[in-house]
């Protein structure tokens, strides 16, 4: 495997899907990528997460509840959604016991691409994961390309469609990047061969965002430190945050390449790889 062309071809795969299924509400462009940390605990600490720093971002064990799923699902429905949700954020997924109900819950309003480390996978785990109509199983490998081999069984195992789970290299050392494009997490770690410069224009708030186990909206999932929250959708309606004047004024700024609000100003992610499109309708709105 070559982890440049592995995230070539994530990238491109996301975008198609990202800028293609925009859809247009009370006259702004919903967002198409929602992440979604299920439970704020990890099986491991890899040292380019800051899961693996306790005084940064410990292990707390609060999980998302149904009710919490519910209610979005079915806002998200009644305003026609048509995007994806990321299972993933600050914690391992599949750790969640409400792994199947969750998937299937969400899968009504979008798609479901779940991402894991697949430590706790079996064959009969990811049957069930593809019966609740979870789109997408993406398996990130961290100890060697001997995981390949493993993977490979149990989806042969499991007998469901190969193009159902993609399989992510992982193993790569400090020098190597680890496999992955890494960024410093809102300035939290400085782990590998972090970008220098920091990119001043941000499409992340334009198309994106991440709801915490308890409802608070992030950002984006740069954010580990939990800085700034856009509103909680236990308190308010999803569209209503997104249009919100919290988002409004980081949408903004990012958008006229002003990269001078916490946590962004510390950030140094590449934000203008996906999006072009929604960023695009949102500049014709604001001017």
């Amino acid at each position: 495997m070559n982890p440049e062309k592995t995230i070539k071809k994530n990238l491109l795969r996301r975008s198609a899907f990202i800028d293609n299924e925009l859809v247009i509400h009370k006259g702004v462009p919903l967002p198409t990528w929602i992440e979604l940390s299920l439970i704020d605990v990890c099986n491991r600490s890899c040292s380019f997460c800051p899961k693996s720093d306790e005084n940064i971002a410990p292990d707390t064990y609060q999980k998302v509840s149904r009710a919490l799923i519910d209610k979005l699902s079915e806002e998200l429905i009644q305003i026609k959604f048509k995007g994806a949700f990321a299972l993933c954020g600050y914690g391992e997924p599949l750790l969640h016991k409400d792994i199947l109900y969750i998937t299937e819950k969400l899968s009504k309003a979008g798609n479901v691409e779940i991402v894991t480390n697949g430590d706790v996978l079996t064959s009969k785990m990811m049957k069930n994961l593809y019966d609740a109509k979870a789109s997408r199983l993406l398996i990130s490998m961290y100890d060697g390309p001997q995981q390949i081999k493993k993977f490979k069984k149990i989806i042969t195992d499991s007998k469901v469609p190969d193009d159902f789970v993609i399989l992510r290299d992982r193993w790569y050392d400090e020098g190597k990047n680890f496999g992955v494009k890494l960024t410093n997490r809102a300035g939290t770690i400085n782990i590998g061969n972090q970008v220098k410069n920091i990119h001043t224009t941000c499409y992340y708030p334009s198309y994106q965002f991440l709801i915490d186990w308890n409802g608070d909206v992030y950002l984006c999932p740069q954010d580990w430190q939990r800085r700034v929250s856009m509103g909680n959708i236990m308190q308010e309606n999803i569209f209503n945050i997104w249009i919100g004047s919290s988002f409004d004024k980081f949408r903004k700024n990012l958008l006229n390449g002003k990269r001078i609000d916490s946590p962004c100003k510390s950030c140094n992610a590449q934000g203008t790889l996906l999006g072009q499109t929604h960023a695009s309708l949102w500049r014709k709105i604001y001017k």
